[in-house]
């Protein structure tokens, strides 16, 4: 029969198999090499033309700069005051010549196109303080 040396007390088994009788293994050193990035090259952007002019937008409606020498027109004519349906009516005489197709047309809220640019122009208007809020339906000159 063997020793009794020969086993582990701990597990019963040939020290040569037991884990308790054997020095602990040595750390498997790895190389472990850090893959360094370099710096981000600076992004070169393609050169541009010379600076061209803007290409002119092709309108597809009367903007609404159009009206505001008008309305201004219209209300110094009649005194400073005049319900918004009789400015609209004085305009729709100015303009009906130089509307655009499309100005007939209506908003997605069912207003003509060229109204609804020459009401953005009165807002301007306000916002200048050429032209105040005067009441429900009234446009009045400053």
């Amino acid at each position: 029969m063997s020793e009794p040396d020969d086993y582990c007390e701990l597990c019963d088994l040939p020290r040569s198999q037991c884990i308790h009788g054997q020095p602990p293994p040595e750390p498997v050193k790895k190389a472990v090499k850090k893959a360094v990035k370099a710096p981000p090259k600076p992004r070169v952007r393609a050169a541009r033309p010379a600076a061209a002019p803007p290409k002119p937008v092709a309108r597809r409606w009367t903007p609404p700069e159009v009206f505001k020498p008008l309305i201004l027109e219209v209300l110094e004519e009649a005194g400073g005051e005049l319900y918004a349906d009789e400015v609209f009516q004085q305009l729709e005489i100015l303009v009906k010549d130089d509307l655009r197709p499309q100005d007939s047309e209506t908003t997605p809220e069912g207003e003509l196109r060229w109204r609804y640019a020459a009401r953005r122009a009165r807002v301007a208007l306000i916002d200048e303080g050429r032209m105040t809020k005067a009441g429900p339906g009234v446009w009045k000159l400053a």
